[in-house]
């Protein structure tokens, strides 16, 4: 299978038309509407593409460790062999199309140790503006053997996040807004992680949802003091869209950590400091 960590819409086409296929899964979803990405999905999606739930499958129930915290093996396991995840045959995930969800799945595949993990750039907007056609039809897949050894990517906890702001970069992956606590739409205390620095999600993307050329996200994170040889982490609301910050971080040829939990996670505890502004 060609290409790197991105794919372009006709070079999925061109592998699914091969012996060795990837599998495809779907992770659409909408914050607020827990049924869209479902919904969306039966309308119309990349041929033999399967469903996976964000809030279900690639998520455990929110809680004191936030709203989406990461997913207990076994589920994440089962949802991979139910959609026909094999050890030995690469996978491509795709959302709507900036990858703010689909970089979930991509990292979780990763931190379980699946050697070949593939994002479709600009999602399926960039499939459907390539003129490649969608199916409704939900494909039966034989059972994939893919067995999951999560731990293999780093992440922080609360401790780890404040010390990464305070050491390293420690990134915040929502709106500018969020970050400067002028509006919560979500949670119910406004703000940021102190020393923590704004680049939202949307950044990373053109306006079709693609990503930016290595060499301006190389910039855009030099301006905010990333660096080779500086501790990086990433947060958001709920540890999703700052997958797509570290997916971002990777093609750049860095390595971030994930702070899980995130936002969400740090303001369950009342004695976490909040910081608001610039």
């Amino acid at each position: 299978m060609a290409g790197g960590v991105l794919l372009g819409a006709e070079q999925l086409a061109a592998d699914l038309a091969g012996a060795y296929a990837p599998v495809v899964l779907d992770v659409r979803w909408r914050l607020g509407d827990p049924a869209g990405g479902r919904s969306e999905y039966l309308r119309g999606h990349v041929p033999g593409a399967q469903f996976v739930d964000l809030d279900t499958e690639l998520a455990s129930p929110p809680g004191r460790g936030g709203r989406h915290p990461l997913p207990e093996p076994a589920v994440f396991a089962a949802a991979m062999r139910r959609s026909g995840v094999r050890g030995d045959r690469a996978v491509v995930v795709y959302d709507a199309a900036d990858s703010t969800t689909a970089a979930r799945a991509w990292w979780l595949l990763r931190d379980a140790g699946h050697p070949q993990v593939h994002v479709l750039d600009g999602g399926l907007r960039a499939w459907v503006e390539a003129g490649l056609p969608l199916e409704t039809a939900v494909q039966t897949v034989d059972p994939g053997d893919f067995r999951p050894h999560p731990g293999q990517m780093p992440v922080v906890d609360a401790a780890g996040a404040s010390r990464v702001a305070g050491a390293g970069v420690l990134v915040d992956a929502r709106a500018a807004a969020r970050f400067r606590g002028e509006v919560e739409p979500v949670d119910p205390v406004a703000g940021h992680i102190p020393g923590a620095r704004s680049m939202p999600t949307l950044s990373s993307v053109d306006d079709r949802g693609r990503f930016l050329d290595p060499a301006t996200l190389r910039r855009r994170f030099a301006e905010l003091g990333v660096e080779p040889g500086v501790e990086v982490g990433a947060y958001c609301g709920s540890g999703v869209t700052a997958c797509q910050t570290l997916l971002a971080l990777a093609l750049t040829g860095i390595d971030g950590a994930l702070y899980p939990g995130s936002w969400s996670e740090w303001i369950v505890d009342p004695a976490r400091p909040v910081a608001t502004g610039h």
